[in-house]
């Protein structure tokens, strides 16, 4: 691999590996450009997928060396509902390895369809949110959809669905077969009237640029993949952004802070190395793709004479309108054995409910899958049936019958942006390095809520009709902290409702881009990555132009 030195300006820095700031080193380093990539997380068994462990226990303990995700201990953050409550303990994680949230994730990558680039248009706005219409168009980014599908990996079927977003190009690879759950969850929605489609997965199904099928092994989401059949960024364009001899990835580089000079441009990025060490990466332009809550964070933290509330802030609007995803699920047990623990978590969704209808009373949407996966220690110690025994011989039984038994339906929905769902800084809470924890302060909106039970009991109603013998729902529950979140720097054409323009460059920083979820205006039905993917394409294209041009 290239390596710079800290005090040779390199054209770009890079802030995050995972699903944006992998493509955009990908496209930089191709297209002539020199860059480093600053990943806060480990290597993660980077280049050597035969390592990463499939051991449950251990796998669920951050402290471990080759860990994947946040580490809560020494990057902890801080949860409340309101301005007026008491912050508490945070749950929030996300990926923090070389190809972030993208090597363990589910692999859902479904497209945001047309009318939800202008929701605020065709639904109408709606009191006490921020919905409103995107400064792009679907029209405008499905070609980018098209290449993240092909260049990165993507199995599915091209579905002539209204609930489906249309597609020019069929996906690369087919799509993962069909398992018990969703042939249950495609027998009881065929009894009430609703449509079940595969869903598109970063999953291949066969071997695709030199890289293995995936081969049923079960422990798939939350688990690195053996055999590089999941599509991160680890396996597919960074790989390639390494071999221009361009790019260079710095793993363990946490970046705090990135400072300005005195003409208000960006001068690169500064960050704690492994030994603890303050280090400066000289570069022309910074790109922040870092996650929706952790770029906010960042910027917020990069203070200055010049940008007292946080670099790229003078609309304020730095970590508004997050959107932390919320989910409804019911479950269900069946007479004879699904034998789902081989596959991917996810393959079958319900896709009526998609669009928000106003017959229900409510704004909101989404989609259902099919589920029927659970590691054997999450089964034993949360998912048994109510009324289970939890302790000696009554226990065994119930995890002999239920083991293989269950199956449970998970929606993904909509939430509305409200300004006061935010990313902050703890005044109080620091990380291992001394720094400001990030306080995340999230209450839906009454019709998220609305539509979370709406959800639930629908999942209900298709468990009952697919056979199921016990049926049993949780309460649906306001999120505290998801990997699907978005918001905190949306796009926009107006710099005081805003914080980067349609080509993810920084109102305020002419060399600052933001390219990751933050970005998202809306937050769609809950699956951003694709959209991200999307986005990075594009950002990527119009970034290596205006550069071209000296506009950078």
């Amino acid at each position: 691999m290239r390596t710079f030195r800290p005090q040779e300006q390199v054209d770009f820095v890079i802030v995050g590996s995972g699903a944006a700031g992998g493509i955009m080193a990908k496209q930089l380093s191709t297209a002539g450009y020199s860059v480093v990539v600053l990943e806060r997380g480990g290597w993660g068994k980077f280049g050597h997928e035969q390592d990463y462990t499939k051991d449950e226990l251990l796998n669920s303990n951050p402290s471990q060396a080759d860990m994947l995700m946040s580490d809560p201990v020494r990057m902890p953050n801080t949860f409340r509902r309101t301005d007026r409550d008491r912050t508490v303990a945070g749950v929030h994680s996300y990926g923090c390895c070389v190809g972030g949230g993208t090597v363990t994730y589910g692999g859902s990558s479904w497209r945001h369809l047309p009318w939800e680039f202008n929701e605020a248009t065709t639904v109408g706005t709606i009191a006490g949110t921020g919905l409103a219409d995107w400064p792009i168009t679907y029209e405008e980014l499905e070609p980018y959809y098209t290449q993240a599908e092909w260049e990165v990996g993507i199995s599915g079927l091209r579905v002539d669905s209204p609930f489906v977003a249309p597609m020019s190009r069929e996906y690369p690879v087919p799509p993962v077969p069909l398992k018990s759950s969703g042939a249950l969850l495609k027998t009881g929605a065929a009894r009430l009237g609703l449509t079940v489609v595969p869903g598109p997965l970063a999953i291949i199904t066969e071997p695709y640029q030199g890289r293995s099928g995936c081969v049923n092994c079960g422990m798939c989401s939350d688990f690195g993949c053996h055999v590089r059949a999941r599509s991160s960024s680890a396996v597919t364009v960074l790989p390639i952004a390494l071999e221009t001899g361009r790019c260079e990835i710095r793993a363990n580089a946490y970046v705090h802070e990135i400072p300005v000079d005195a003409q208000g441009r960006v001068t690169g990025a500064i960050y704690f190395n492994e030994a603890n060490e303050q280090v400066l990466q000289r570069a022309r332009a910074v790109v922040v793709s870092a996650n929706a809550s952790e770029t906010a964070r960042l910027l917020l933290m990069s203070k200055s004479s010049r940008f007292p509330d946080g670099l790229a802030n003078s609309s304020g609007l730095v970590g508004r309108y997050l959107m932390l995803g919320n989910i409804a699920s019911a479950n269900g047990l069946f007479e004879h054995p699904l034998n789902d623990y081989k596959g991917v978590v996810s393959g079958a969704a319900v896709v009526d409910f998609v669009p928000s209808d106003e017959r229900r009373g409510f704004y909101g949407g989404g989609r259902m899958t099919s589920r029927g996966y659970a590691t054997p220690i999450s089964l034993g110690l949360s998912g048994l049936a109510p009324g289970s025994p939890r302790w000696g011989a009554g226990y065994k039984q119930a995890l002999r019958e239920q083991a293989q038994h269950k199956m449970t339906i998970t929606c993904f929905t909509t939430q509305l942006p409200l300004e006061t769902n935010r990313v902050d800084l703890d005044p109080d809470v620091k990380d291992a390095w001394g720094l400001p924890a990030m306080r995340i302060t999230s209450q839906s909106h009454p019709d998220d809520m609305r539509n979370l039970e709406f959800f639930r009991q629908k999942s209900i109603e298709i468990l009952e009709a697919a056979g199921a013998t016990q049926v049993w729902a949780p309460q649906a529950g306001d999120s505290r902290g998801s990997a699907h979140n978005r918001g905190t720097c949306r796009m926009g054409n107006d710099p005081a409702a805003s914080v980067v323009n349609r080509y993810h460059r920084a109102h305020d920083v002419p060399n600052l881009f933001v390219v990751d979820g933050s970005n998202l205006v809306t937050g769609g039905r809950n699956h951003p990555t694709m959209t991200i993917q999307a986005l990075a394409f594009r950002a990527a294209e119009n970034l290596v132009r205006a550069a071209r041009a000296g506009e950078v």
